[in-house]
């Protein structure tokens, strides 16, 4: 039975590849017309589950295998681009830490991927919803598995726009759309962190493997300053951590489902898993482990405060999670990382039960929620606070969402006001010359058209159209006189010898 398992970890590839290929196959079948009704439901339901189940089963073996021999640890794959001393592989790094964070999320995917099929029948997106969901499940993966930074990023960035497109999956309400855009500004931030930390590890290790970046102690100690502090901010935004904790409650306007494996138990989680992931860097930085302390602390107290004044279950329960999630950041920053695992993966288990139960929670409960208690509903400004959440949401989007939408606005103006004039638009042409109506012309491209259209036009009739005797069929006739001339002495006996000959010459 060995045998057969050890040669599982040089197909790891196959965990992320294959929501992928559910992605892909449901993709065609929409855009080929071969997902429309009730009766397509089950195929992309059921290709989405095989594809999570697969991945499951395959990560399981793989465990198993850990178990019996050790962990496989570092894979190379092959290679994805290089560049001078740079270079960027397709490897995994199969150890404790990703074999049990990873079979814990495929699990939850799996069951998320088989509770939405009965929630979601009969909705207008439901293909949408999987191919998705789908990209979520692969990106995670790639997050979790990745043995490099850069391949953990193309996943950090999966995770990302799938999380943007479920936020605005009701895509027709201004809400959704409006709170799509607000977590995925907010955490373009944490992206740009993720970009720094690996642009000064390939300036100063030459690599982007995990295993160099947290393994060389011969940086100095502001150069693994600056490098943590880049995938700190990273796994802050990620995780919702103070100051970006804002965007994960306007998150839940997806489906409740996507609620569940990316707020409640999964991605909510890769910022802590990151830190983990990152945790013998972060030990050379003693200072960068007190501020993810402090924040952590911040944010628990935070999430705890706002907690008090929820009104419905999935904005008490994604506060409890943003609780839960801080206090790992706190037992890392406090160097308790085992601790720490322990907590993500019961905490995520757990998490993904209760939001899933989340439409049901009122009927189960069987009783209304608890109020707030007497000590804050007599203190009407620390009420408030609570209610407003420290206007922290207002803050950020006063400082991030609005400039992006003015941004937005002008290129829009320019579009409109001067791209579309200069270079025209389909349909709205005119036509330049009165006397030809079917030539039209727009911006600036289509006038130049026009008017190498009107030149061409006068040749033709200067040379062509003239009628018998022009000086266009004067000419012609003068070539063909001259052709004739030298066809007939081709002709001539002597001249074709001397052709042939001439022929043989060249030839030998």
């Amino acid at each position: 039975m060995i045998e057969l398992l050890r040669p599982l970890p040089e197909v790891v590839w196959l965990v992320p590849l294959l929501p992928l290929l559910a992605l892909i196959v449901n993709g065609a079948r929409v855009l080929l017309g071969r997902a429309s009704g009730d009766a397509a439901e089950p195929l992309t339901a059921r290709l989405s589950a095989v594809a999570a189940l697969g991945s499951l089963l395959l990560l399981l073996a793989i465990d198993l295998l850990a178990l019996l021999e050790g962990v496989p640890g570092h894979r190379v794959i092959g290679v994805w681009f290089g560049s001078g001393p740079w270079q960027g592989t397709l490897s995994f790094l199969l150890d404790g830490l990703s074999l049990s964070v990873a079979t814990v999320c495929a699990a939850i995917g799996w069951l998320v991927v088989r509770f939405s099929a009965n929630y979601l029948h009969r909705e207008a997106g439901f293909h949408r919803y999987f191919i998705v969901l789908c990209l979520f499940l692969s990106g995670i993966q790639f997050v979790l598995l990745a043995g490099n930074g850069l391949l953990a990023f193309v996943g950090w960035e999966m995770c990302g726009v799938a999380s943007f497109l479920l936020i605005g999956y009701a895509w027709q309400r201004p809400v959704a759309t409006g709170n799509a855009l607000f977590a995925f500004v907010t955490n373009r931030g944490g992206d740009a962190g993720f970009l720094l930390g690996l642009g000064f590890a390939a300036v100063w290790l030459g690599s982007f493997e995990w295993p160099v970046i947290v393994g060389d102690n011969s940086l100095g100690v502001a150069s693994a300053r600056l490098i943590a502090l880049g995938f700190v901010l990273a796994a802050l935004a990620k995780s919702a951590q103070l100051p970006f904790s804002p965007w994960i409650a306007r998150a839940l306007e997806g489906p409740t489902p996507s609620s569940a494996v990316f707020y409640g138990a999964v991605m909510v989680h890769a910022g802590v898993y990151l830190m983990l992931r990152l945790e013998p860097l972060l030990a050379q930085v003693p200072d960068v482990l007190l501020l993810l302390t402090a924040l952590g602390a911040l944010t628990a107290f935070y999430a705890w405060f706002c907690g008090l004044v929820q009104t419905d279950v999935k904005s008490a329960l994604i506060f409890a999670t943003l609780f839960q999630v801080s206090l790992m950041f706190v037992a890392i920053g406090l160097g308790w990382t085992t601790l720490a695992t322990v907590h993500l993966c019961m905490h995520a288990a757990w998490r993904a039960w209760q939001f899933l139960l989340a439409p049901s929670w009122l009927v189960l409960a069987g009783q209304r929620p608890a109020p707030p208690p007497a000590w804050l509903r007599d203190k009407p400004v620390l009420y408030t606070l609570a209610v407003q959440r420290f206007w922290l949401d207002k803050v950020s989007y006063e400082l991030l969402v609005q400039p992006t939408n003015a941004f937005a606005r002008d290129v829009r103006n320019l579009e409109e006001h001067f791209l579309d004039p200069a270079i025209g638009e389909p349909g709205k042409g005119r036509a330049p010359d009165p006397e030809r109506p079917l030539v039209r012309a727009d911006g600036l491209p289509g006038r130049l058209l026009a008017a190498t259209s009107d030149v061409l036009q006068r040749i033709e009739n200067r040379l062509l159209l003239q009628g018998r005797g022009g000086t266009a069929e004067r000419i012609l006739k003068r070539l063909g006189g001259y052709l004739q001339t030298l066809e007939n002495l081709l002709e001539q006996p002597r001249y074709l010898m001397l052709a042939v000959m001439a022929t043989f010459v060249v030839i030998l």
